[in-house]
């Protein structure tokens, strides 16, 4: 792993950050997403990108399992260079001398079995990751029930592009909770349109979280708009496609998941999709008669 999680937030690395608190490192990084938030850095291209980092950063340090992991391949990363530090040129062509031998009797590699360790550590790591995305990917699906849909009118040759049915894999899940001013669907539409054509938008708003289907043009557009969006900083937004790519965002586990998810998934949420993709279809079908 080449970025370290700690310094992102602006915390010490090493074994003073594997001792840091949670609170701590909560803290932290609520002075960096308020100094990092796009909307206070407006000129900066990288603005989102960053925030998405400093975002992807916490979740992994407040995941006991995943921070673990981590502390655990920056130590290996430490000791193999305190080694290094430690041999001058001739002990470093004995070792290489010692090794060559060892190699030749088959002998364990000892710098071959520290990469071997290092490796396994990272795919651990790489592997919690992917279980937070696909936890916030099933949080993504249970959120957004309720009545009230708010449609923004098609222009041109929005609705599905020209085709007819919906492309589930061309359609974002968009959830918020009911803070402030909420987001409306022009505004849904300007944050989406940074990453490609928008072609429709089907807001539904309960009394205390809205959501909203966001149809793009290209498969391409939701792969760039999914993670990037973060919204207003008091309020942030919840993107996660319709149809997740299985390589991306790993299902888990239903035995291991269901009792965690049972209070999470509304049941209206489906209807609703249903409902939307089914009007969707329809209008396209219009358009092509």
């Amino acid at each position: 792993m080449d970025i370290d999680h700690y310094n992102v937030l602006g915390l010490p690395s090493g074994e003073e950050g594997a001792n840091l608190t949670q609170k701590e490192i909560t803290k932290a990084y609520r002075e960096k997403a308020r100094d990092l938030h796009p909307d206070k850095r407006k000129d900066d291209p990288n603005a989102h990108e960053n925030f998405i980092k400093l975002k992807s950063s916490y979740e992994i340090l407040v995941d006991e399992k995943a921070r673990k992991l981590f502390d655990d391949l920056l130590r290996v990363k430490r000791e193999q260079q305190r080694r290094f530090a430690q041999q001058d040129s001739k002990r470093r062509k004995m070792m290489s001398d010692l090794e060559d031998r060892e190699r030749a009797s088959f002998a364990p590699d000892p710098a071959m079995k520290a990469k071997e360790e290092e490796e396994r550590i990272a795919r651990k790591l790489k592997e919690e990751i992917a279980r937070i995305r696909a936890m916030q990917a099933n949080k993504g699906a249970s959120m957004g029930t309720g009545s009230g849909q708010e449609k923004v009118g098609r222009e041109g040759n929005s609705g599905v592009g020209g085709h007819v049915g919906v492309d589930k894999e061309r359609v974002l899940k968009v959830s918020w909770e009911k803070i402030g001013e909420g987001y409306t669907a022009e505004k849904l539409r300007e944050l989406f349109s940074r990453f490609g054509e928008v072609e429709d938008i089907v807001v539904n708003s309960s009394k205390k979280k809205g959501s909203a289907l966001v149809v793009m043009a290209t498969k391409h557009a939701v792969d760039s708009a999914t993670g990037s969006v973060s919204g207003n900083l008091d309020n942030p937004l919840l993107v996660v496609p319709l149809k997740p790519s299985v390589a991306e965002f790993p299902a888990p586990k239903k035995e291991e998941q269901s009792d965690r998810l049972s209070n999470l998934v509304g049941a209206g949420y489906q209807a609703f999709e249903d409902a939307v993709l089914n009007k969707l279809t329809k209008a396209a079908e219009k358009q092509q008669k």
